[in-house]
């Protein structure tokens, strides 16, 4: 019975949600999908429906991993899992300074800065080309793409001209590129090489500062964060059109955006609402909530895809309209176990930070995160062999690089091929 009722709720708020065609985008002629105002619990998960699982078309939403789905979307990225053309890559971090337009490359063995160029003005993120054979650069302000060949860790060309890409996504059968253009709220898909522009999707200003992007396992849609108006925009890939927006409340600014490893729970850092929101992707709707820390931000799964590593840069709003400026440094590493949705560990930062993007090791031992107001990298050890008892884990050392450093990459990375970002393997 409890059951029957539960897939009911959750047919009737999926079917909430409206459709959007090309021809009706931006129309206002339909209402939004409201989400009820998280409440924060600490460790553990508050569910949106009155019981832990729901019913979903695909199978049963719930507290597991992968084994129980059949599905592992990581599986493919698991330690010393090298493409060939990957290999023989020189172990390196790629460090976006945001303020210094800069990227400042580190060596993973001896911890050092080993060389900075100039790339373009405000690169945000160093995101893998679909074919891995690229790091991009994303010059948000200097409306450009700088290639790096990622076999020598030097610039591989002139820079690419490109509008407004705050960040960058490849299509799971990697025939588009999709570059985020957050402040002209569009994704663009353009030609994974030339970066030609092939077509413009405006997902309007009811997706205010689109952002971050994950797929579904199947590749079909994708959900994007939309921070600066408090919603989530979900994506038909195949028709290049928006399926819908479900709002998290006018006060919620979602970051990053990960899939659990059995492509059933999605999780949506809010560095507002200081923890991860818990969504059933396939009906797009809000399932539960998780607490981590002040200003949760980055997202990143483990190597052997057991936790989620949860960025949170350490600071409070100062003001309540947008963009949310924060301050402070109390930032922090909270890891979520998969099977348990629940925090298992945190990472303190002796004297405070605020991490923010990065990844982890290609081995799973450490986690890399640019401390966006900090002027360091981060390298934390995940704790036990290769991050199986994060309750271990802990700072490792602070490394400077240049002013606001983002979305770093490491490289390089197990799997097949990059779904973009800082690195999203398959």
């Amino acid at each position: 019975m409890l059951a029957a009722v539960v897939g009911t709720i959750l047919v009737l708020a999926a079917a909430g949600i409206y459709l959007i065609t090309d021809g009706a985008r931006g129309s206002g002629a339909a209402g939004n999908v409201n989400a009820n105002t998280p409440a924060h619990g600490h460790g553990g998960m508050t569910m949106g429906a009155s019981a832990g699982t729901a019913s979903a078309g695909t199978g049963t939403v719930a507290a597991s991993g992968a084994a129980s789905s059949g599905v592992d979307v990581y599986a493919h990225a698991r330690a010393g899992m090298f493409s060939p053309v990957v290999r023989d890559d020189p172990a390196y971090v790629y460090v976006p300074n945001l303020a210094d337009g800069t990227v400042s490359v580190i060596d993973q063995k001896t911890l050092t800065v080993i060389r900075t160029y100039a790339t373009g003005r405000e690169p945000q993120h160093v995101v893998p080309s679909w074919d891995l054979r690229t790091l991009w650069v994303n010059n948000n302000s200097g409306n450009s793409l700088s290639p790096i060949d990622p076999r020598t860790g030097r610039l591989a060309g002139p820079s690419v001209p490109v509008i407004d890409p705050y960040n960058l996504y490849f299509t799971p059968d990697g025939r588009y590129a999709m570059v985020i253009a957050e402040a002209n709220h569009d994704i663009d898909f353009r030609d994974p090489h030339t970066m030609a522009l092939r077509h413009s999707l405006d997902v309007g200003t009811q997706c205010a500062g689109v952002n971050h992007v994950d797929f579904s396992p199947d590749g079909s849609y994708a959900i994007a964060t939309c921070e600066f108006a408090g919603r989530l925009v979900k994506i038909d890939i195949a028709h290049q059109s928006v399926i819908g927006y479900l709002d998290l409340g006018r006060q919620s600014a979602p970051q990053d955006i990960k899939i659990d490893p059995a492509g059933k729970v999605w999780y949506v850092a809010d560095m507002n609402a200081d923890g991860v929101h818990l969504l059933d992707g396939d009906h797009f709707v809000k399932i539960g909530f998780v607490h981590t820390g002040p200003e949760t931000h980055g997202l990143y799964p483990s190597r052997d895809g057991r936790f989620l590593y949860v960025a949170n840069r350490g600071g409070q709003m100062r003001g309540m309209s947008v963009p949310f400026p924060h301050s402070g440094d109390a930032g922090s590493v909270s890891v979520i176990s998969f099977a348990t949705q629940a925090v298992v560990a945190n990472w303190s930062i002796p004297g405070g930070g605020t991490p923010d993007m990065g990844n982890v090791s290609a081995d799973g031992t450490r986690l890399w995160l640019s401390g966006r107001r900090s002027n360091v990298v981060y390298v934390f050890d995940t704790g036990g062999s290769a991050g199986a008892d994060p309750s271990t884990g802990r700072l490792l050392t602070k490394i400077p690089v240049g002013r606001e450093p983002h979305g770093l990459t490491v490289w390089p990375q197990p799997g097949r091929y990059s779904l973009g970002h800082t690195g999203i393997m398959r």
